[in-house]
């Protein structure tokens, strides 16, 4: 596997960099280990890029109202998730599941669809709910000139119940597992449409996004095509993009379905916050939610044009933390172990960005180490959530970055890991691997226990 791991990074254009490597000095890269790690602009920004990452820092902490309230800007809803993109993505780093099972989500989200595909191909939303559930909704707001004593309903309230067991590995080591179970209770508009497909989603960090965008489409296939002769079988997700108006390669979300992080950002506002912009510039009201339909609109569009764009510079412009300990033998042990099991397989440490980038040329010609190969992958049956999106299948998902996976609990405060947080430790994740992971997760759960710890 380690032969195939060099053979592999020689046809990227990376030949002689191992994972042992160093950080290369990339511009991008930064020696931040505190709470605030996913949050520096990088190093290579100028001035004017730095006044624009500020100004889009700020869009991410905007707290976003009701029309007729104060102490923030008027958008908000009709219904929501949250009130700022911060409140989800901790520190820009990940939500998490409720404390307890009588708290509802609050930085996680369900995803949900109907069995078919809209016109683009990608999932068909329920008639009555869209495609992703808002927990909250605005209360008592102004409606036709009149005041109104009557809430806008949200459209349900959404909780978690865990599935516990218990998984022994071959040295008599015991490793506690959990699995949610999404509960849904008081559906404000009736029952959900036959077949109903949901899908429970933990936010991701925001760092580093613009290296990931910057990598180029033949790139990926490159890596498809090399881990087909490893047995594997990686997958670009072309997607609908709604911003450039054309099917691309899908990069971001847990099952790649945005293209680009404009678009990222646009669906985000929309479906967490209930804010339009030009590309989205219709509330989530479908036609039976009567209340949500009549709320005023104050801007059309809510988050103006100049907004986003400072958004997706501050996107772009976030610098990755470092790797840490690299001098550490028992780090260097766990770099050797990552390969041999293959992991690297998947999680491929080393890219590079397209040698033109004229969206944002700083992000052109990076060598960067990101951990995931963008690509979808069939993680087993435990991990399906059965719910296609464009390419990907139900036990589909992309590979999950692991860059700046040591500091989640520094940052986040949790270690929820996984699309659904059910991990709450790193072995956790790696035995939850199956279907092309899982032959991956037998070797390492084959290995010494001091091995095991050092990977």
């Amino acid at each position: 596997m380690a032969l195939r791991f060099v053979g592999l990074m020689m046809a990227l254009g990376v030949a002689g960099v191992t994972i042992a490597a160093t950080d290369a000095d990339n511009g991008f890269t930064i020696h931040k280990f505190d709470a605030e790690a996913y949050t520096h602009p990088a190093p290579v920004l100028d001035y004017r890029d730095r006044e624009t990452f500020l100004h889009g820092r700020s869009h991410f902490k905007r707290r976003w109202i009701a029309p007729i309230t104060f102490n923030g800007e008027w958008g908000l809803g009709p219904t929501f998730i949250q009130t700022r993109c911060s409140e989800c993505h901790i520190n820009n780093g990940r939500g998490g599941p409720p404390a307890s099972a009588n708290e509802q989500l609050s930085t996680m989200l369900v995803r949900l669809s109907l069995p078919g595909t809209d016109e683009h191909g990608g999932p068909k939303p329920d008639p009555n709910y869209g495609d992703q559930f808002q927990n909250n909704a605005l209360q008592a707001q102004e409606v036709d000139l009149r005041y109104s004593y009557e809430k806008v309903p949200a459209e349900a309230e959404l909780y978690l119940d865990w599935e516990e067991h218990v998984v022994t590995l071959t040295d008599g080591e015991q490793v506690p597992m959990r699995k949610p179970r999404l509960r849904i209770e008081n559906l404000a508009f009736g029952p959900l449409g036959e077949g109903a497909m949901v899908s429970i989603r933990n936010t991701q960090p925001v760092f580093g996004l613009g290296l990931l965008e910057a990598v180029s489409e033949d790139t990926l296939k490159t890596l498809a095509a090399e881990q087909q002769k490893q047995g594997l079988n990686g997958r670009i997700n072309y997607v609908w993009d709604f911003i450039n108006g054309t099917m691309a390669v899908g990069r971001f979300g847990w099952k790649a379905g945005q293209a680009t992080l404009m678009g990222q950002t646009a669906a985000a506002f929309l479906g967490d916050l209930g804010v339009t912009s030009r590309y989205l510039r219709v509330n989530n009201c479908p036609p039976v939610q009567k209340a949500c339909l009549v709320q005023p609109i104050t801007n059309d569009p809510e988050i103006i044009d100049s907004d986003m764009v400072d958004f997706e510079l501050w996107l772009r412009g976030l610098a990755v933390p470092a790797r840490r300990n690299q001098d550490d033998p028992q780090v260097q042990q766990g770099g050797r172990l990552f390969a041999e099991v293959g992991c690297a397989s998947c999680h491929t440490p080393v890219m590079t960005t397209a040698a033109a980038y004229p969206a944002f040329p700083k992000l052109a010609n990076r060598v960067f180490f990101p951990y995931t190969d963008l690509l979808l992958h069939d993680m087993g049956e435990e991990l399906a959530d059965d719910r296609p999106e464009f390419k990907a299948g139900g036990r589909d998902w992309r590979t999950a970055p692991l860059w700046g996976i040591g500091l989640n609990k520094t940052v986040n405060g949790q270690t929820g890991l996984l699309h659904d947080a059910r991990a709450r430790t790193v072995l956790e994740a790696i035995l939850w691997h199956g279907g092309e992971g899982a032959a991956s997760r037998s070797a390492f759960t084959r290995l010494k226990k001091e091995d095991r710890d050092a990977l």
